[in-house]
């Protein structure tokens, strides 16, 4: 097939690269403008434009899409077969979703119709789910509710963070998408409408996300914790302070009260939810160094019985 390629982020890399070893011809990838970053806002290639530079395939990166006279009269002398879109980071609009004969095939980080949204991967971990996998589908003017094309599950481990996730269902992905297109071409792969009564939503994460509410169980807050990584991860307060809590697991003795610290020895517990607790592994107080509980222990001279929030 003659392809144009939508995508942005790592995650998109793989199907990118998947479907040119297929033997497809991606004659435009299209991809968000440079960012500047970091201190020197230094300005930053996405990985998908990096890989298309590396693979000499044609880039553009406009700032808008919706009324692109240019980038709309490029892709009609494309005339591309499908338009792949993979974590784009923007709207499609309706003259893309209707230029190509196969539509514009989404790459989704859930089993649709649960998890529609920004962050399925991220919230799917930190729902707690044991499993999860990709979808691809047709995109249409609704937020994910395009008929889908082909699923594949993939077991969630219980201590696994969405970034490891990430990584897995980009492999998982690319593989899927280039099984897509190959069915679509001889017409063993059809669209099946979602059940819209099972659909579940999985919005853009925010920094308020990262608050740990200690009413919750302590698995509850750890999963959370795995799905919210690396950003915002989980913070609370302690003396007033903000403390982030860079790495965390489920204590399995006995509890405090929720959000009441507990000290034993070298080692650092906060109570939770229905007599659960938390052990904190690494920890940093706001404009500090990241510290291992010993070292913070001995440092702020936290004692059993403070409390957190």
């Amino acid at each position: 097939m003659k392809l144009v390629f939508c995508g942005t982020p790592a995650f998109a890399v793989p199907v990118l690269e998947a479907v040119i070893a297929a033997g497809h011809e991606v004659a435009l990838v299209v991809t968000q403008p440079d960012r500047a970053a970091g201190r020197g806002l230094e300005v930053h290639l996405s990985p998908v434009k990096q890989t298309a530079l590396a693979l000499g395939i044609a880039v553009t990166q406009p700032d808008k899409i919706k009324n692109n006279l240019e980038l709309r009269e490029r892709l009609e002398s494309i005339a591309p077969d499908a338009i792949l879109v993979v974590a784009y980071g923007r709207i499609i609009p309706q003259w893309m979703l209707e230029l190509p004969r196969f539509g514009n095939i989404n790459l989704h980080g859930s089993l649709l119709p649960k998890y529609r949204g920004a962050a399925p991967i991220q919230w799917a971990v930190a729902n707690g789910e044991l499993v999860t996998g990709v979808t691809t589908m047709v995109l249409e003017a609704g937020l994910d509710t395009g008929p889908m094309l082909l699923a594949r599950t993939v077991p969630v481990a219980e201590e696994e963070t969405s970034e490891d996730l990430f990584v897995s269902l980009a492999a998982i992905g690319a593989e899927l998408m280039v099984e897509t297109l190959a069915g679509l071409e001889d017409g063993s792969v059809t669209p099946v409408e979602q059940d819209h009564s099972l659909a579940t939503l999985a919005p853009i994460l925010t920094r308020e996300d990262g608050l740990i509410d200690f009413s919750r169980t302590a698995r509850q807050s750890y999963d959370r914790w795995r799905g919210f990584q690396p950003w915002p991860g989980a913070h609370t307060t302690l003396r007033g302070k903000k403390l982030i809590v860079h790495k965390m697991k489920v204590f399995e003795g006995g509890g405090t009260a929720a959000g009441e610290l507990l000290v034993d020895g070298d080692r650092l517990m906060v109570g939770c939810g229905e007599g659960s607790a938390l052990e904190l592994v690494e920890v940093q107080m706001e404009g500090k160094k990241r510290m291992a509980a010993a070292e913070f222990l001995r440092g702020y001279q936290v004692k059993s019985g403070e409390r957190l929030g």
